[in-house]
């Protein structure tokens, strides 16, 4: 298994930095999330420049307009280009909103009939992610928030998941079951891993509600080995780097720690 930070987790930081201060914290890896910074640059050579400091694990394509990036169908493709060119090997994205009215985004995904073969063209792994329930009345504004639903569709169009914990858990504190049910496919190849408390996603370990420790002590007795990304909320730091790289630290080593599979 692959312990991988999203840039997201470090968004108040130049792009350099955050790379940088994963790699002095001793992920293996990164999540690069694809956003603003990303509208007016050579992104291939941002890419290979960065993938020097520390391995580009995955790409979160952009989940929401940018200059330049064209539709979210666009979007995707070419972050699966990217990846191809740069050997990023997975690429991961939202589903459609139904309340965001993306009807043409969920129409082209039903006319693909093999997701790694049309759109990853066997070079890149697509994995989709499992979305929040948001607001007073716990809504889930994408498509597929059921996790039957989402199961069947990953099976029959050939793609993969990225399982999400803040998400799952907005909805179901006690996530571990639908965990199950998602892996006992063999269609999980990305974990975000963060808490989820009181309307709040992203938090850190401890500062929400979900059984956490219980999950990743779950995991380790799976023969799961793809990655395992922290995505946190930089809400969640003080403006210190020093502080965020000590934090960062514990959170790693609990990670390996309670991951980590016991020896006869």
């Amino acid at each position: 298994m692959l312990i991988s930070i999203s840039t997201g987790t470090l968004f108040i930081f130049p792009l350099r930095k955050a790379f940088q201060t994963a790699f002095d914290v001793g992920f293996d890896g990164v999540e690069l999330i694809i956003n603003q910074d990303f509208q007016e640059v050579n992104t291939r050579r941002v890419l290979m420049e960065m993938s020097e400091i520390l391995p580009i694990l995955s790409i979160h394509a952009p989940f929401m307009p940018l200059d330049g990036w064209g539709s979210p169908i666009d979007s995707l493709k070419r972050c699966v280009e990217l990846a191809a060119n740069c050997n990023i090997p997975l690429v991961n994205f939202h589903p459609p909103s139904w309340m965001g009215v993306e009807l043409r985004f969920w129409r082209w995904m039903h006319r693909i009939i093999d997701f790694q073969k049309e759109i990853g063209q066997g070079e890149v792994t697509l994995t989709l992610e499992n979305m929040p329930w948001v607001g007073r009345f716990k809504i889930n504004p994408h498509i597929l928030a059921s996790t039957d639903k989402m199961i069947h569709f990953l099976q029959e169009r050939n793609l993969y998941l990225t399982f999400d914990c803040t998400h799952m858990g907005s909805g179901k504190t006690n996530f571990i079951n639908d965990f199950y049910l998602f892996y006992n496919t063999g269609r999980i190849k990305n974990i975000h891993f963060s808490d989820y408390g009181h309307g709040r996603e992203h938090l850190l370990p401890g500062h929400g509600i979900l059984p956490l420790t219980r999950f990743l002590n779950h995991l380790r007795t799976t023969d799961y080995s793809q990655n395992l990304t922290l995505e946190l909320s930089p809400h969640e730091f003080p403006n210190d780097i020093e502080i965020i790289a000590r934090s960062l630290k514990e959170i790693l080593e609990y990670l390996r720690r309670e991951t980590k599979k016991l020896t006869p």
